[in-house]
């Protein structure tokens, strides 16, 4: 067990002295127990503490025992426990012990390969004191003694003068059995004296029926053994007949050679298939009948590359000759014959006629070969993968033109265009969704195809994309992606929607236009009402038909009537121009979709997804609207360039929008976090981020992040960053502002005088 274990990596050094005490503790013959590795050197000893006269060796030791060494090399080669002869001790000082003592060595095999032994001392004093019953020693004379009859330990019998008076005594009885595990290298020797006639008499008389008794249960055992070596041999001939009649009802054709590559032993199909009986070829030596006379020397060269172990376990394909000459495709597998002692005599060889798999084989490549060509032919990508699986079963010229011969782009296509035929409507919560809900309950390689337009940079290219579901050749699900150039198509689109977009252009300043005839018309009654109030206050003056209750009647409606003015031109400068911010009570849900639809647009164009999350029952918050807008736009674009200028894969390319209600101190906050998957913030660029006209792209302006800041602590929040990390690698950044319920802010003061707001939320986007 202690050899398994240290064998097995279950047992240290300091495993062993603990286990080693605990069984010499056990066994008190046994006196030592020490840990040999392959090169015979001590790695672990234990010694009893009782065992004073035997000589403590020390770990890292090497042996110097000639008789410790002859049994190591036995062990090593026989792979199975050894014990030594009996043998006198070296004591601590150097002289010879009078403890005589034999030693056991087992072998530690990992893997089949010998590491080491394990080595235990036994004192033979000690088996004589534990291992004999204390009545055989009193009542016997009881010895061990080696081949040379010499007493190891124990004693003999002496005839006394008294016994030598009684005329039966000058005769002792002694008894001699070798040691089983030892054999002829120790024996175990008994005498006794007989005391008279009819104890000896008894004796013998025991003797003889015990004898006769064991003859007659060996008797008896000997035909029990007998019936069942027949029935074992009835099974093993039926046994060898059933192997017999499988081989030669088998197909394949089996060949044994032996080490020097002469042939052993074929099979009836491996006759078959040759045309040579098996006389013929059993006992044939290479050059061998069935090989093609052009390419012996390459199957000598297979063959010796046979015999080596040289070989493919997925074999070999070779050209066998028939008797008749004619020749068919073959191909070999080749294993090791091991016997039952577990040593290899030859090698096993299997053969298989592929004549007519290779034909069809040809036959499927040039079918294979006329489809290829056709869809290397179209304009359009085409690429075939199974589904949860990174492996590409097909794709044809175009796509390995575009995206070569990796699945990436397959995937990045599939992702991007959402392809699952999974169709939800309305609002449905995401742990009450079934993922597989939208599967199609007929033949699912019949499924409608999914249709996308997606903008892939890296090719500057529009392509639409087409996916359907399918059952592949090997019965797997699989989905084809075909992919179309629409490039022109949508240059096309973009410049009808430029032209759309200035005649809305156009369409808005008409607009204004119309807006200002309207606004003139509306001023003209109030100015006209204050030029007919003073036109008539002043011809009254002159007349002196006015009192000063009239006087200050006509100027209250000439007041009035400026007022009136008044108000129309400033909602119109409201309308064009915005100088501070209009707090009002705004829902969360609601700018979180404005700031979406006008961020989307570019996000999409950077093939970058963003996953919103707003919790439920958030309350309202008494802000600018637009200017909070214009801060999520802000920080959503800023996400997606960083994004796409860190070139992550398709399966990265997301930007994350949370909003959730928090605690600060004891206020209650409604917090916004933009997480993306960019390359994140240098150190430098952090300490410098919210400072004014700091960027760090070329055609960056620095104003946005500022102003992002101003706009936030105007509504007394705060804004920070911070990158995330996945161990020392950067994985992206979070930009955290959170905005407070019930802000205390001064009525009518508007926004701070430190934090100057932006008249177009356009103005405001990140440069």
């Amino acid at each position: 067990r202690l050899a398994k274990g240290i064998a097995n990596g279950e047992i240290d050094e300091e495993d062993f002295a603990q286990q080693s005490e605990s069984l010499v503790a056990r066994f008190p013959e046994l006196h030592a127990l020490a840990w040999l590795d392959s090169q015979k050197r001590f790695q672990g000893v234990y010694t009893s503490p009782t065992a004073q006269s035997v000589r403590v060796r020390q770990a890292g030791e090497i042996i110097s025992s000639a008789e410790t060494d002859t049994i190591f090399n036995a062990v090593s080669e026989l792979k199975q426990g050894v014990f030594s002869n009996p043998t006198r001790n070296i004591g601590p000082g150097g002289g010879t012990s009078t403890v005589a003592t034999l030693h056991l060595q087992v072998p530690m095999l990992r893997s089949g390969k010998f590491v080491g032994t394990v080595l235990g001392e036994y004192t033979l004093d000690g088996l004589y004191r534990h291992a004999l019953p204390n009545e055989t020693i009193t009542r016997y004379a009881v010895s061990f003694k080696d081949a040379r009859d010499r007493v190891l330990v124990g004693t003999e019998a002496a005839a006394s003068s008294w016994n030598l008076l009684l005329p039966w005594t000058p005769r002792k009885d002694s008894f001699e059995i070798p040691v089983a595990p030892m054999g002829n290298g120790l024996y175990l020797h008994a005498e006794s004296y007989r005391t008279s006639p009819t104890l000896v008499t008894s004796g013998l008389f025991w003797l003889i029926a015990g004898l006769s008794g064991m003859t007659a249960w060996m008797l008896f055992g000997t035909w029990r053994h007998s019936r069942r070596r027949l029935a074992a041999q009835r099974a093993l001939l039926a046994e060898a007949s059933f192997r017999r009649a499988m081989e030669n009802s088998m197909a394949t054709g089996m060949r044994a050679l032996d080490l020097q590559g002469r042939i052993t032993y074929v099979n009836p199909a491996f006759c078959q298939m040759t045309q040579w009986t098996e006389q013929e070829l059993v006992g044939r030596t290479p050059p061998f009948p069935y090989w093609v006379e052009s390419e012996k020397d390459a199957m000598m060269s297979r063959l010796d590359d046979e015999l080596k172990g040289r070989t493919s376990p997925g074999g070999f394909q070779v050209r066998v000759k028939r008797k008749d000459n004619s020749a068919f495709d073959a191909r070999m597998y080749v294993s090791p014959l091991v016997d039952a002692d577990g040593h290899q005599t030859g090698w096993m060889t299997a053969m298989t006629d592929i004549t007519e798999p290779n034909r069809i084989r040809e036959q499927l490549a040039a079918s294979h070969e006329r489809f290829t060509t056709v869809l290397d032919g179209l304009d359009a990508a085409v690429s075939v993968a199974p589904l949860g699986s990174q492996e590409l079963v097909f794709a044809n010229k175009q796509y390995r033109t575009w995206f070569k011969t990796v699945a990436d782009g397959h995937l990045r296509l599939v992702e991007q265009a959402g392809a699952l035929p999974i169709a939800m409507s309305g609002d449905v919560d995401d742990e009450e969704v079934d993922g597989l809900a939208g599967l199609p309950t007929d033949e699912i390689a019949h499924s409608a195809s999914e249709n996308a337009e997606l903008f892939i940079p890296e090719l500057n290219k529009w392509l639409e994309v087409r996916s359907r579901y399918l059952s592949w050749v090997d019965g797997r699900l699989a989905q084809m992606v075909i992919a179309t150039d629409i490039t022109p198509r949508r240059v096309a689109e973009e410049q009808a929607a430029a032209q759309a977009e200035r005649a809305q252009t156009a369409s808005r300043l008409i607009t204004m236009g119309e807006m200002a005839s309207s606004v003139a018309h509306e001023l003209n009654q109030p100015l006209t009402a204050i030029n007919n109030y003073c036109n008539g206050m002043v011809s009254r003056i002159h007349s002196g038909q006015i009192d000063n209750g009239g006087l200050i009647n006509a100027l209250e409606k000439t007041a009035k009537q400026a007022h009136r003015a008044g108000l129309i031109i400033q909602r119109i400068r409201s309308f064009v121009k915005r100088s501070e911010p209009n707090r009002v009570s705004s829902s969360v849900q609601t700018m979180v979709d404005e700031a979406m639809e006008l961020a989307e647009i570019e996000l999409r164009r950077r093939s970058v997804r963003i996953s919103p999350y707003v919790a439920q029952r958030l309350p309202t918050l008494l802000v600018d609207p637009i200017l909070i807008e214009q801060v999520l736009v802000n920080l959503l674009k800023n996400a997606g360039e960083s994004i796409d200028n860190a070139n992550r894969p398709i399966g990265k390319r997301h930007i994350e929008l949370r909003v959730v209600p928090k605690t600060v101190g004891e206020q209650q906050v409604v917090e916004f976090r933009v997480q993306d998957t960019g390359k994140g913030l240098a150190p430098e660029v952090m300490e410098r981020l919210f400072e004014a006209f700091f960027s760090t792209k070329v055609e960056g302006m620095g104003i946005g992040l500022n102003l992002c800041r101003s706009i936030v602590e105007s509504h007394q929040g705060r804004m920070q960053a911070e990158n995330i990390y996945n161990g020392t690698e950067i994985e992206g950044c979070t930009f955290t502002f959170w905005l407070p319920v019930t802000p205390a802010i001064r009525l009518g003061l508007g926004a701070t005088a430190t934090s100057p707001m932006p008249s177009d939320p356009v103005d405001g986007v990140i440069q």
